[in-house]
């Protein structure tokens, strides 16, 4: 028996056909985030493994239906798959296989209900982004649409019981992963005709929206990103007491998903006009020697505990 089907019986999926939803499932999730899949497999303890699979497959429905095709319908499809969710989660039950993983993860793990509930109230904010004016419209940005969505999954992660003190820190680590999301994806986001650069901070290093869009590479853009990417790294480092507020099985997973954005950010430093051009990503080796580190100490646990 393979570690994943291992994972299904952890996780008390038992029903044939729903032991193929969550393996669909897991197949999408591998195609657009593999990174994500095969961390989980081999960082988490296999009772948790399907049940993040199955958050993160709703995080990527979500997105696509919020990506895809004019406003207006965009809106209209996400209000649809917003109701067919949250009436299954209301009664236990639903005819949308796509569905299926989740109401069984929910009722494993309560918590992820009321996370996933929260994702859907606030989803639509990203259909009304239009930018931002200050760092105050960006930390509004952070409390309604990037915390909720980073819950979604961070939930199953955390302690059994009160998640206060965890979900403060989730929040200090989303706001800087965030600030490092919006300059690293920056030339991406601008093609898609969002800039996410508050209009103070543009202002205040005198560079202006066509400079970014036209790539112009001269120092006070370079100042610019710099800054950027120094906040994100203040932000990212406070936001690294979310590690120690989850259970020790879980904090190899948590603690890759920090180092991983360190590593994100060390990239982009690397050459700054590089990214009003493209995104910059980790170097493989050092991503696979983080992937290796934390595989060892999630054995070291595992061994441990049994």
């Amino acid at each position: 028996m393979g570690r994943w089907e291992r994972a299904l019986d952890a996780a008390g999926v038992r029903e044939a056909g729903l032991r193929a939803e969550y393996g669909r499932q897991r197949e999408q999730v591998t195609r657009y985030r593999r990174e994500v899949a095969v961390a989980a497999g081999l960082l988490l303890p296999e009772r948790t493994v399907p049940h993040v699979i199955a958050a993160a497959a709703l995080m990527h429905r979500t997105d696509t239906l919020l990506d895809s095709g004019p406003v207006e319908g965009r809106r209209d499809a996400a209000a649809r798959w917003r109701q067919d969710i949250t009436d299954g989660l209301a009664t236990g039950r639903t005819d949308d296989p796509r569905l299926r993983p989740l109401l069984h993860s929910a009722a494993e793990h309560p918590v992820l209900r009321d996370r996933v509930l929260d994702y859907l109230a606030a989803a639509d904010a990203d259909l009304d982004f239009t930018g931002f004016a200050t760092e105050a419209d960006y930390q509004r940005y952070v409390d309604g649409y990037s915390l909720p969505g980073f819950m979604v999954v961070a939930a199953l992660l955390g302690p059994a019981g009160d998640q206060s003190a965890y979900r403060a820190a989730c929040r200090t680590f989303i706001d800087g992963s965030q600030r490092l999301d919006f300059v690293n994806d920056l030339a991406e986001d601008l093609a898609e005709g969002r800039l996410t650069i508050p209009r103070q901070v543009l202002e205040r290093y005198g560079v202006t929206r066509d400079d970014l869009e036209q790539a112009r590479d001269r120092p006070a853009v370079r100042a610019l990103l710099g800054e950027l990417l120094d906040t994100a790294d203040r932000t990212l480092a406070e936001g690294r007491a979310v590690v120690e507020l989850v259970p020790a099985a879980h904090r190899p997973m948590v603690r890759c998903v920090v180092e991983v954005e360190t590593l994100t950010s060390a990239a982009a430093r690397a050459d700054l006009g590089a990214l009003l051009h493209r995104s910059a990503s980790p170097a493989k080796p050092a991503a696979l020697r983080l992937l290796a580190r934390e595989y060892l100490r999630a054995r070291r646990v595992r061994r441990h505990r049994g």
